[in-house]
């Protein structure tokens, strides 16, 4: 019996410094509603999805830094979005800053959760990769201190089941690092969630930034094919607060074809009817990893973090 997952990536237009959670919260039910209207059960918000990406700025007062953060989910702020999701019988991915207090240790993770067509959290994620520097950076109009404000993850790349099939989740950077989807192939994923805010001009290299689109795309399609999985790749983006992020949200077959994709800097509703056996073909063929892979010789790749090139 085909295992049809109606999908849609609910991409973010620019969401401002003084915008309230009441406010983008109001959005997301908006963007929820309309993929309903579209006979979808799961939608994909993108990362830090409640808020303005405040990496971009050094923010010394920890008050203000606190501010960004969710210390519950749901929270008072955000319940209207998971009893939204209740009443239409859709799920959703969404992403957004975390604070808790672990062993009186207050910690910070760029988290995404994964909630099913009842309002239950049924999975979450905190990223791995994160990019950028811990300390401000001279000559550039914007920072990147994802390294500051939070810690890598802390829970590897779990799958979970759900909507029919085991769905895996990624947040940004981590698309870009074919660790981060080998690891769920490694478990049978069938789709990958991934949310994204990415900005042009951290590069500081016009050559890259022209290619940051593509780089987009090719990273997320490859791990879609050499893994045999549907990803959602959903972007917030536009010119926020100055800061001009990319958009191009995607979903992507197992066969690494763009199947939707968004042609708007805008709030923009991309909708695709994902067949989770899509990626059999693959996971029985070319990649399939109980016949073809040859672990013995990939030891350097959890040995080794940076590159050693051999003795002259």
């Amino acid at each position: 019996m085909p295992r049809y997952v109606m999908t849609a990536s609910a991409q973010m237009g620019p969401i401002a410094k003084s915008e309230t959670r009441k406010d983008t919260v109001r959005r997301l039910i908006e963007m929820m509603r309309e993929a309903k209207g579209r006979g979808c059960e799961l939608v994909v918000f993108p990362e830090l999805a409640l808020t303005t990406f405040f990496p971009r700025w050094l923010i010394e007062d920890e008050a203000e830094l606190d501010s960004y953060y969710e210390r519950e989910m749901p929270g008072p702020e955000t319940r209207p979005l998971f009893e939204e999701a209740a009443r239409l019988g859709i799920g959703f991915y969404l992403g957004y800053a975390e604070l808790t207090v672990i062993d009186g240790v207050k910690r910070r993770f760029n988290t995404a959760i994964l909630v099913d067509q009842t309002g239950t959290i049924i999975g979450s994620y905190r990223k791995v990769h994160l990019p950028g520097h811990a300390e401000p950076q001279p000559g550039r109009d914007f920072q990147h201190l994802e390294k500051r404000y939070f810690e890598p993850g802390d829970m590897g790349f779990p799958v979970y089941r759900g909507f029919g099939g085991v769905m895996g989740m990624a947040i940004c950077n981590d698309r870009r690092w074919p660790e981060t989807y080998r690891v769920m192939g490694l478990q049978g994923v069938e789709m990958v969630m991934l949310g994204y805010n990415t900005p042009f001009g951290h590069a500081l290299e016009p050559a890259a930034d022209a290619l940051t689109l593509f780089h987009n795309h090719l990273s997320m399609q490859a791990g879609a094919y050499q893994n045999a999985t549907w990803v959602v790749g959903t972007a917030k983006c536009g010119n926020e607060e100055g800061s001009v992020m990319g958009g191009q949200s995607v979903i992507v077959a197992p066969s690494g074809e763009i199947v939707a994709q968004a042609i708007t800097m805008e709030d923009e509703v991309i909708t695709a009817k994902c067949d989770l056996d899509a990626g059999r073909i693959y996971r029985e063929t070319v990649f399939n990893f109980e016949i073809h892979r040859r672990p013995e010789h990939y030891g350097l790749i959890v040995e080794r973090t940076g590159a050693i090139p051999p003795a002259e």
